[in-house]
């Protein structure tokens, strides 16, 4: 990993979490997702801070005079990774009001047309089929001269859902619309999911985890008879050249932080990197403006926007973002919440604990034990969570475990309290009851406790 010292990067003015805080006069907790791990030893922490400045930098469109900055779109959802990332942690939630501000993202894909795509599908060399105008994501944004290729509808339609107490609960159900198109019709057979933006602590440490460990923790047939049948995503690596496990992702579908973030660029930002060349991201052949516009591509830079400097210091500050300790673990309700939560088998698919292998390039994340509360599977968790499209290995009803370390700081580090794929949950209590399909006896566990014994679960998972 190169240092700042040998590194030239225009525009990065101040480099420190605590600079920035202190800019924004934010609280400490807000910061709490963005600070460095803390075993990270001081030689490193200059790269880490500089991937910071890179990982909340806002790209211009080309051509521009900060030629290291520039490349933007000419497609794109965000100019920067920090705008969906908020302060490190959850992306920001839909609202009726103004959906552009939103971190959230609509995914699409179509089933396959031939033989040929089925073949690409089966063999795991693609994830997914584009459609044959807007790709694999649709772009909110567009640079001047430029149509974006949507605008995002959205309504929520109150479920009531009485608990065993006599408690009731209203569950958001979503129904989104695709308006506005910019280049026509989408394919007949489109299939959307739309994604919000996930927390990044403690990627490096997931990404250590040895893959036997993972595979370890797999039953598709349920042999156990537990009910729970988690599966590993097999996905292609573009570094490797090979079908390897899924890890990241809301359906485990690229292998590594460094393939993550680099797609993330192309697809979200419309920036040439080196996994994705192509200097117009997401744009496809029927849309040829969008192809021919002018692209900071550059021969100082690899003929690239953001070139094999920048991704490997954006991969290196995301791979040592630092989990936060927990709050009042020894507290008698966190206790007595944590044993409901072992109790009703929440478990089996939260994994509470792991130590992480030494087969990645960051040695700071070796050997350590971690609780990251992921078995990083694939779950069925029900109709009413299925987005309908698959990805890789999983299917349309199926998502990868999330991670529960930090959840109890959501509101203080991204100013709201939604969760799941799609931000539709306004409190962990309603995400919890969106469960179904393998989690359905989970569910219904939760919804049969009194209420003391599920505000002492709800503590006990806001502690994590």
């Amino acid at each position: 990993m190169m240092h700042l010292a040998k590194v030239v990067l225009s525009g990065l003015v101040c480099l420190c979490g605590v600079c920035h805080a202190a800019a924004l006069g934010a609280t400490p907790d807000t910061w709490a997702f963005s600070r460095p791990a803390m075993y990270l030893e001081p030689d490193d922490r200059l790269d880490f801070e500089v991937g910071r400045a890179l990982f909340s930098r806002l790209w211009v469109t080309a051509p521009a005079s900060t030629r290291a900055a520039d490349g933007l779109g000419p497609l794109y959802n965000a100019r920067g990774c920090m705008n969906c990332h908020v302060n490190g942690g959850r992306g920001r939630p839909v609202e009726d009001a103004d959906p552009d501000a939103a971190s959230l993202v609509m995914r699409i894909d179509i089933p396959p047309q031939d033989e040929g795509e089925r073949r690409q599908l089966a063999e795991h060399r693609i994830n997914n089929i584009p459609d044959p105008t807007y790709g694999l994501q649709l772009q909110n944004f567009a640079v001047p001269g430029h149509a974006a290729e949507y605008r995002l509808g959205l309504r929520y339609t109150e479920v009531p859902l009485s608990l065993r107490d006599g408690s009731r609960v209203g569950l958001r159900k979503p129904t989104y619309s695709i308006d506005d198109l910019g280049y026509g019709p989408l394919h007949p057979q489109v299939r959307l999911s739309p994604r919000m933006a996930p927390q990044l602590i403690g990627l490096g440490l997931l990404e250590a985890i040895d893959q036997e460990d993972i595979i370890a923790q797999e039953d598709p047939d349920d042999r156990d008879g537990d009910g729970i049948s988690g599966r590993a995503n097999r996905v292609w690596s573009r570094t490797s050249g090979a079908t390897v496990l899924g890890r990241f992702g809301h359906k485990a579908g690229l292998p590594s932080i460094d393939e993550q973030s680099q797609a993330a660029f192309s697809i979200d930002l419309g920036l040439s990197v080196p996994l994705y060349p192509e200097a117009a991201g997401d744009c496809t052949e029927r849309q040829p403006a969008c192809r021919a516009a002018p692209n900071g591509n550059s021969a100082q830079y690899d003929d690239l926007e953001a070139h094999r400097q920048v991704t490997d210091l954006v991969r290196f500050f995301v791979s040592h973002l630092g989990v936060p300790a927990r709050r009042n673990a020894d507290h008698p309700d966190v206790l007595a919440g944590e044993h409901i939560f072992e109790r009703i088998g929440c478990q089996s698919c939260h994994t509470p604990y792991f130590r992480t292998g030494s087969h990645t390039g960051d040695a700071a994340n070796h050997d350590r034990d971690i609780a990251p509360y992921t078995d990083l599977l694939l779950h069925d968790l029900g109709e009413g969570l299925a987005d309908n499209r698959p990805e890789g290995m999983a299917n349309g009803r199926e998502w990868r475990t999330a991670p529960l370390w930090g959840i109890g700081l959501t509101p203080q580090v991204s100013g709201h309290g939604n969760y799941l794929h799609d931000g539709r949950a306004r409190s962990l209590l309603e995400a919890i009851l969106w469960h179904g399909g393998e989690a359905l006896a989970q569910r219904d566990a939760v919804i049969a406790l009194d209420r003391d014994a599920r505000d002492q679960l709800l503590t006990f998972i806001e502690s994590l």
